[in-house]
């Protein structure tokens, strides 16, 4: 009962999601063709909130909700970087749908995307068994 409220905001930002048209297909393939700028407002309004969230957390030196510090640590820009997200970028266009909308189709009455899904989940199982040999 005590992550009832993690459902309660998955479920809220699922709505969020859907009324924003950013699970749309049709959303999805305009902004793959650039014929709208609905997804990329979306995304670039993302990109700076974050951005003046990081700002904010690192000027304020904020602590996690536990107390603890909040540690920025810079990613190595690798090949497998390039790699993931072109596979990412594909599996987009193809589906019409990333990983965290997958969800909100489903419950959105999309029982298709269902196949994306699963194969989203076995994905990560497989990039799981085959990280130590993956490029990093």
């Amino acid at each position: 009962m005590k992550n009832i409220k993690f459902l309660f905001f998955g479920i809220l930002f699922g709505i969020i999601l859907y009324k924003a048209e950013v699970i749309s297909w049709f959303r999805i393939q305009e902004m793959f063709r650039f014929q709208s700028f609905h997804m990329y407002g979306i995304i670039g309004s993302a990109i700076a909130v974050g951005m003046i969230s990081i700002l904010v957390i690192k000027k304020l030196k904020l602590k996690s909700i536990d107390g603890a510090d909040i540690t920025f640590v810079p990613k190595q820009f690798t090949k497998g970087t390039v790699i993931g997200g072109t596979l990412f970028g594909i599996g987009w266009a193809l589906t019409g749908a990333c990983p965290g909308p997958l969800f909100a189709l489903v419950g959105a009455g999309y029982w298709s995307i269902g196949i994306a899904l699963l194969s989203a989940v076995a994905g990560v199982y497989l990039y799981g068994a085959l990280k130590n040999k993956l490029p990093h």
